[in-house]
């Protein structure tokens, strides 16, 4: 067991220092783009472009790894990733970072992929559930990590893009030096927009709407923070405490979920996130500072909402098909990510800075109703039918596999749950799902 807790903490030590680089990465853009005073929605577009190029790479990264391996298209992505952040110091221009910041989202769903993919081939079935807890808690600790480090240096000049470079290589020292054996390619999703709907109409719009926020959040909340006033240790803080937020509160949410109706869940975390992104834009207007400790709760109820919506479609498919159907999930999601920054964008640009908080209002507020709406359309899961809550972030389709309630179930899927067979049971179990 030595070996292998070895093992698996040099991968996790190199995806941290990933992690932390690709925070400081988009906070560092949102205040360097103040600086060169780009509009809102040139904002929101460049880093529309690093989603869209995640969205791309879910399809394109399966099919090079196939092609030439793990290791060589590791190696390539990784070499391409790291030279990224030097390139946007060199040329600051709107059209030059976005297409740089589309390659990066390309390369770091590769990265992630074939990580994820070591970390699965190594895990016994056993604790696969504990280590996709850990990962995902890795994921979120090292994203507001990374918040901090805009104040090292030169911060709004070429230091902090040399610190992502340099985190990016760090990161693959623990990766490559790490012995595993090739594992199972990775296919791209599958699963049709419509299927999904199908399965559950309130799960996927959970999970557009779960992308439009994060995306819009993570591309646009400095340049929002910078915009109302906050210093740039505060404009750190602010987004280190909303991401941390997501850690913290996803557990105590998704559990209370666990025993009552998910669908009433999700919407009293809508409505209140709305509350107190609605707060968010009255405090900015007097004092900024007062939006640090908000952030906290803000975060732990914005991030709670992906985590709901996988946990509710969970609930009413056949446990089989979770890889499935969260991969799906996960492509809905990144496709809201990619449309929520020129959206945000465009509301900043033409109400200000402090608007961006009211978008946010706006997207949970339409979720809510959206929630309350199909409710009547049918009853709440039964607890004991349920699974339970799994902390969701970031990674890519391959860090599904780890997903503990697939490993849990899927032995008594044929028995607990209906298949999905066009049944008249299985069309009722689907339809509970809203």
């Amino acid at each position: 067991m030595g070996p292998l807790l070895w093992r698996l903490s040099t991968l996790l030590s190199g995806v941290g220092l990933l992690v932390v680089g690709v925070g400081l990465l988009f906070s560092v853009l949102g205040l360097r783009a103040g600086l060169a005073e780009f509009s809102s929605l040139t904002l929101g577009l460049v880093t529309s472009a690093y989603f869209a190029g995640f969205v791309v790479g879910t399809f394109f990264c399966p099919a090079v790894i196939r092609r030439v391996g793990h290791i060589r298209a590791f190696a390539a992505m990784a070499s391409l990733a790291s030279t990224m952040p030097i390139l946007h110091a060199l040329w600051v221009d709107p059209w030059f970072w976005g297409l740089l910041r589309l390659v990066t989202g390309v390369c770091m769903v590769g990265l992630y992929i074939v990580v994820e993919s070591w970390l699965n081939a190594l895990a016994p079935n056993e604790h696969r559930g504990r280590l996709f807890a850990v990962y995902m808690a890795v994921n979120f600790v090292a994203l507001a990590l990374g918040q901090w480090l805009i104040l090292v240096g030169d911060r709004l000049g070429f230091v902090p893009f040399a610190m992502v470079s340099v985190m990016f290589s760090f990161a693959l020292l623990p990766i490559t030096m790490t012995p595993v054996d090739e594992p199972e390619p990775v296919d791209a999703p599958r699963l049709s927009l419509r299927n999904l709907y199908e399965a559950s109409p309130m799960g996927m719009a959970a999970a557009l709407a779960s992308g439009l926020i994060t995306g819009a959040f993570y591309g646009l909340a400095a340049a929002f923070a910078q915009g109302v006033g906050l210093a740039d240790g505060s404009v750190a803080t602010f987004m280190a405490a909303a991401i941390l937020g997501g850690a913290l509160f996803q557990w105590p949410v998704g559990h209370y979920s666990d025993s009552h109706d998910r669908r009433l869940v999700l919407f009293w975390v809508c409505l209140l996130g709305a509350g107190v992104a609605g707060l968010g834009y009255a405090l900015a207007q007097f004092s900024g500072d007062a939006l640090v400790p908000l952030a906290l709760v803000f975060g732990g109820l914005i991030f709670a909402v992906y985590g709901l919506a996988v946990a509710h479609v969970n609930d009413v498919i056949d446990s089989t098909r979770l890889v499935e159907f969260t991969g799906g999930l996960l492509l809905i999601h990144g496709i809201g990510a990619a449309l929520g920054p020129t959206l945000a964008g465009v509301v900043m640009d033409v109400a200000g800075s402090s608007s961006l908080m009211l978008y946010f209002a706006a997207v949970l507020g339409a979720l809510a109703l959206y929630t309350l709406k199909r409710l009547p359309a049918a009853s709440a899961v039964p607890t004991e039918d349920k699974a339970s809550f799994v902390l969701m972030g970031g990674g890519s389709q391959a860090v599904l596999q780890m997903d503990p309630r697939s490993l849990a179930d899927a032995p008594a899927a044929a028995d607990a749950r209906p298949a999905d067979d066009g049944t008249e049971a299985a069309h009722d179990r689907r339809d509970s799902g809203g």
